[in-house]
C-alpha cells in the first residue's frame, strides 16, 4: 500500500484541492470491467480475484477487510441501501453471496473467519448486481437472463414486464441510472452514448433526449478556450485517429462505465458559481478518460476531470470505475481499476472545487431585461428620449401662447348677432341620438373583453383543434406570423411577396398587402396598433397603416448591404431595430401620413440611421430578438458562428458572448416578453429560448449566460422550425418535422403535448397574447376545410376588374389541375361551453 498523494490544481493563482488520491492496491489479477462498489465509508473490490475487500477511509490504520467464499473471480459487487445494518452482494462463476459488514468486522476482531449467506449459485457470468431500496430483493444480470441491448423495466410487486425498448445500439449498455426527482431513467453505452428516458406517467417511456459524451465534452472545452480559462484546446484530452503515425495510445470513444448521483445542492452557492438553484441535479459519469460532472436539466458537462491532468495519479486510463457521494463532508468516493494491470486506486474528489475552477466567468455587471438604469448622455437610445422631451416642450409652448389673453376690441365683428332675448326660450335643450349603427357584429364584445379580462396564469394548454383557413391559393409557404398587442389580428409573411393581417377568429377576408418582390421573412407589429412592418429578401423594409393597408415607409435596397434577416419595432415604437449581413441597425424614423394631392408619390415619412453594431467576427447575423412593449437597452443577436451576443444599447456595445450555444447556427431567438394581459416576475423577462437545425431548444437565463434546460423532443433534423413563447412564461411552444406542433412546461425537458392534425412540416408557432390559446403555420399543407365545410380561397385586396379575373384564373387552374399542398393557418384553443372565443392560428 501506498501513501495518499495530494493532488492541486491552480485556479486564479490560488492552489484548490480537487482531488486526493487515498489509497491505492495492486491486485495479481486484472480487476478490468468489474461491477465495483462505494458506500458512504467504504469501498468494494475484488483482491486476487477471489478476495472481496472492504476499505473503510474513516480507518486511519487503512486496514482491509478480506472476505473469502468465492473459488472463482468476482465479476460483481455492490451495497445495499440501509446504513443498519450494511450489506454487500458478491457474484462470481459459482456464487452470489450476501454479506453483512458488521458481523464480519466483529468475527474478525474475535479472530473467527466471517461467513456470508449464499443467495445463489452456479447462475454464470454475473455482469451487474443492484439490491433494492429495502435490500431485501437481488437484481442479478447474468448470460442471457437479461438482454444487454434493451432497457427493461419490471414492477417487482407483481414480477412483470413493464416495459421494453428496442435496440438502442449496436454496442453494449454498461451503465443505468433513475433520476427519482425528475422520473428519468438514463443509460450508458460502451460506444458513449447517453440515452435518457421519462417514467413519468403517461409518457409511456418516450426518449428525452440522446447525448454524445464526447461532443459534449468538445464543447465544454471549447467553451472554456473562448472564455479565457485555457490558454489553447484540449486536445490531449480528445485523442484522434491522428495520432496513431505517432505511436500513441488512442480511444475514440468515451465508454459510460458508471452513472452516479451528484447533487450540487449541497454545495455552497460561492462554490457554484453561476448555477442556479433549479439546475444543482447532476450525474456524475465514469468515463476511461475520466469523470464527468453532466447535468440532466440541460444537457450540458458541467465539469471534467481528466486522469492526465494529474501528474500524480497512479491511474490514466481506467477500465471499471464506481461513485459515492458523502453528505457529511460533501465530496465524492472515486473507486478506480487500471484497464491494463491490477491498479486499483481510491479517490476523494472536492465537487466544489472542480465546479469552481471549470465555471466560465460571468458578467462584470449584471445583465437585465428590463432597464435598471436611466439612459445615459452618450447612450444611442439618448436620442430618441431627447426629441421626445424637446417635442413636448415645444408643443407646451405653443399652448401656452395660445393661453396668452392679449389687449383685443370688445367687439370683433363688423355685425352682431342677437343675444336671444327676444326669442321664444327653448324648451328641448337636447335630443339623444338614437340612430347609432354598430360597426360590427360581435367585435365590441369581443375587445371589450379581451381589454377587461387578464390572462389566466393557471391555465392549461390548448389541445383543441379550431378552424383553419388556406393562406394563399399556390405553393407559397408562410414565413412568419405575430400576433398584435391586443390578441385580435394576426399577421402572416409569405414567401409570394405578401403580407396578410386575418382576424384572430380566422373569419372574413384578410388584408392584403403587397409591394416586396421577395419572400417576407419577418412581420412585425408596432405597439400601439397603427403600423405593421415587413422586410423581405428583396432587402426593402416597409412599414404600413394597419387599418387601409396603405404604405406609410419604405427602406430600399441601397440601405442594405444584404437581405434583410430581422426587423421589429423597438423601444415603444421609438426605433426600428434590423439586421443585415453581419450588423444591426437602429434608425429613427418618423411617419408622415398626409400626401400632397400633386405629389402623391413623393414620401414624407422619414428615417435616420442612429448607429450600427456588429457581431464579434464579423459573422452574418442570423437572428435578432429585443422587447418593444416595456423599456429595455438590451438586444440578443445570433450569428452563423453557432454564438449568441448580447448587445447594450444604454453603452452601445457588446456586453457579453455565449459561445458554442449551439451545435449549429442558431435561426431564431424568442424571448420571454409576455403581454399587457398577464404580469409575470421581473426575473422572468431574463429567460429567451434559442433554436438550432437539428439541436432542439435551449432555455437561457440572461443573468447566468448559461442554458438552463435543453428541449429536444421534436424532430427538426433539416428545415428551421419556429419557437414561442406562451404569455404565462411557463409554456414554450415549437413546430416540427413530423406534422406535429409540441408544447414544452419550462420544468421539464420532455414534451407535455404533442398537437397532431396537419399533413407537412409545422414552421412556426404563434401565442395569442389575450387568450389561452395558440397558433401555428405549415410549410405546405392540403387544403383543409373549415367549420362549414367550405374550402376558404383568399381573393386579393384590390378589386380591379383585371385582378378579378386573373384571380378566377388561378383558382379554377388550381381546382383542376393542380394537386399540390397548400400553405394552411390553424388555431388550437380550450373546448368551452359553447361560447364563442378569439381564436388563434396553429
Amino acid at each position: 500500500m501506498e501513501n495518499p498523494q495530494d493532488i492541486f490544481s491552480s485556479n486564479g493563482g490560488c492552489l484548490i484541492d480537487i482531488v486526493i488520491e487515498k489509497y491505492l492496491v495492486e491486485s495479481k489479477e486484472s480487476v478490468s470491467h468489474v461491477q465495483l462498489a462505494c458506500s458512504m465509508q467504504d469501498c468494494a473490490f475484488p483482491l486476487d480475484g477471489t478476495e472481496l475487500c472492504i476499505w473503510n477511509t474513516e480507518d486511519p490504520s487503512h486496514q482491509l477487510l478480506i472476505l473469502r467464499g468465492h473459488h472463482q473471480p468476482i465479476t460483481a459487487m455492490a451495497f445495499g441501501n440501509k446504513v443498519n445494518p450494511l450489506l454487500i452482494c458478491s457474484a462470481s462463476l459459482d456464487y452470489v453471496i450476501m454479506w453483512n459488514l458488521e458481523e464480519c468486522r466483529e468475527k474478525v476482531l474475535q479472530g473467527l473467519v466471517p461467513r456470508g449467506t449464499v443467495m445463489g449459485s452456479l447462475l454464470g457470468k454475473v455482469l451487474c448486481l443492484q439490491l433494492s431500496p429495502d435490500d431485501h430483493v437481488v437484481a442479478v444480470c447474468a448470460g442471457n437472463k437479461i438482454f444487454m441491448l434493451d432497457i427493461e423495466v419490471w414492477d417487482h410487486c407483481t414480477g412483470s414486464l413493464i416495459y421494453s425498448s428496442s435496440v438502442l445500439s449496436a454496442y453494449p449498455l454498461l451503465s443505468l441510472f433513475i433520476d427519482a426527482e425528475s422520473r428519468q431513467l438514463v443509460t450508458g453505452c460502451a460506444d458513449g452514448q447517453l440515452w435518457i428516458f421519462s417514467l413519468m406517467d403517461g409518457h409511456h417511456y418516450r426518449r428525452v433526449a440522446r447525448v454524445d459524451l464526447r461532443k459534449k465534452t468538445e464543447t465544454f472545452s471549447t467553451r472554456r478556450v473562448k472564455s479565457g480559462l485555457c490558454s489553447q484546446p484540449e486536445e490531449s484530452h480528445l485523442p484522434s485517429t491522428s495520432a496513431l503515425g505517432k505511436g500513441e495510445q488512442v480511444e475514440v470513444t468515451f465508454p459510460v462505465l458508471r452513472l452516479a448521483p451528484c447533487d450540487l445542492s449541497l454545495i455552497p452557492n460561492s462554490a457554484c458559481g453561476c448555477l442556479s438553484s433549479e439546475n444543482t441535479q447532476c450525474v456524475w459519469i465514469g468515463s476511461s478518460v475520466g469523470l464527468f460532472v453532466f447535468n440532466l436539466a440541460n444537457l450540458e458537462v458541467e465539469a471534467a476531470l481528466y486522469y492526465k491532468d494529474f501528474q500524480s495519479l497512479s491511474i490514466l486510463l481506467a477500465g471499471s470505475c464506481a461513485l459515492r457521494n458523502r453528505t457529511a463532508d460533501r465530496k465524492a468516493l472515486c473507486l478506480l481499476a487500471s484497464l491494463f494491470g491490477g491498479k486499483i486506486a481510491v479517490l476523494e474528489i472536492n465537487p466544489a472545487a472542480l465546479v469552481r475552477a471549470q465555471q466560465c466567468p460571468s458578467v462584470g455587471q449584471s445583465l437585465s431585461v428590463p432597464a435598471s438604469f436611466c439612459v445615459l448622455p452618450t447612450s444611442p437610445l439618448y436620442l430618441g428620449i431627447a426629441k421626445e422631451k424637446s417635442t413636448k416642450a415645444a408643443s407646451q409652448q405653443r399652448c401656452a401662447a395660445r393661453n396668452v389673453m392679449k389687449d383685443q376690441r370688445l367687439v370683433f365683428h363688423s355685425k352682431v348677432r342677437s343675444s336671444g332675448y327676444a326669442s321664444a326660450p327653448h324648451v328641448t335643450m337636447f335630443s339623444p341620438k338614437t340612430n347609432i349603427k354598430s360597426e360590427g357584429k360581435g367585435s365590441s364584445r369581443r375587445r371589450s373583453r379581451c381589454a377587461w379580462e387578464a390572462y389566466p396564469v393557471e391555465c392549461a394548454v390548448p389541445t383543441k383543434p379550431g378552424p383553419q383557413v388556406t393562406a394563399a391559393p399556390t405553393c407559397a409557404r408562410v414565413c412568419c406570423i405575430q400576433y398584435s398587442g391586443d390578441g385580435q389580428w394576426l399577421a402572416c409573411g409569405l414567401a409570394n411577396h405578401l403580407s396578410l393581417v386575418f382576424d384572430a377568429s380566422l373569419t372574413g377576408t384578410p388584408a392584403v398587402f403587397s409591394g416586396h418582390d421577395g419572400a417576407v421573412n419577418a412581420v412585425c407589429w408596432s405597439q400601439d396598433r397603427r403600423w405593421l412592418l415587413s422586410a423581405a429578401q428583396d432587402g426593402t423594409l416597409r412599414v404600413w397603416s394597419a387599418r387601409g393597408a396603405e404604405l406609410a415607409l419604405l427602406l430600399g435596397k441601397d440601405m442594405f448591404s444584404k437581405p434583410i434577416q430581422s426587423a421589429q419595432f423597438y423601444y415603444i415604437d421609438a426605433f426600428i431595430l434590423l439586421s443585415s449581413g453581419p450588423e444591426f441597425q437602429l434608425l429613427k424614423y418618423h411617419i408622415d401620413t398626409c400626401k400632397d394631392e400633386i405629389k402623391r408619390y413623393k414620401q414624407k415619412s422619414k428615417s435616420k440611421l442612429i448607429c450600427r453594431l456588429s457581431m464579434t467576427g464579423a459573422v452574418d447575423m442570423t437572428s435578432l430578438s429585443a422587447v418593444n412593449d416595456f423599456y429595455s437597452h438590451i438586444v440578443l443577436t445570433a450569428g452563423r458562428n453557432r454564438t449568441v451576443e448580447v448587445f447594450d444599447l444604454n453603452a452601445g456595445c457588446s456586453a457579453a458572448v455565449i459561445a458554442e450555444a449551439h451545435s449549429r447556427p442558431v435561426h431564431q431567438i424568442c424571448q420571454n416578453k409576455g403581454s399587457s394581459f398577464t404580469t409575470q416576475q421581473p426575473q422572468a423577462y431574463n429567460l429567451f429560448l434559442t433554436t438550432a437545425i437539428g439541436d432542439g431548444m435551449r432555455l437561457w437565463d440572461l443573468r447566468t449566460l448559461r442554458c438552463e434546460r435543453h428541449f429536444e423532443g421534436h424532430p427538426t433534423r433539416g428545415y428551421p422550425c419556429g419557437i414561442a413563447f406562451s404569455p404565462c412564461g411557463r409554456f414554450a411552444a415549437c413546430g416540427a418535422e413530423d406534422r406535429h406542433a409540441y408544447v414544452y412546461e419550462m420544468g421539464s425537458s420532455t414534451y407535455s403535448h404533442r398537437l397532431a392534425g396537419h399533413t407537412d412540416t409545422v414552421t412556426g408557432v404563434a401565442f395569442n397574447p389575450s387568450a389561452p390559446q395558440h397558433g401555428a403555420h405549415l410549410h405546405t399543407t392540403e387544403l383543409y376545410k373549415g367549420r362549414r365545410e367550405k374550402c376558404v380561397l383568399l381573393p386579393p385586396a384590390s378589386t380591379g376588374k383585371h385582378l378579378e379575373e386573373k384571380w378566377d384564373e388561378l383558382c379554377g387552374a388550381f381546382r383542376g389541375r393542380f394537386k399540390r399542398r397548400k400553405p394552411c393557418l390553424s388555431y388550437y384553443g380550450h373546448s368551452g361551453t359553447g361560447e364563442r372565443f378569439p381564436s388563434q392560428i396553429y
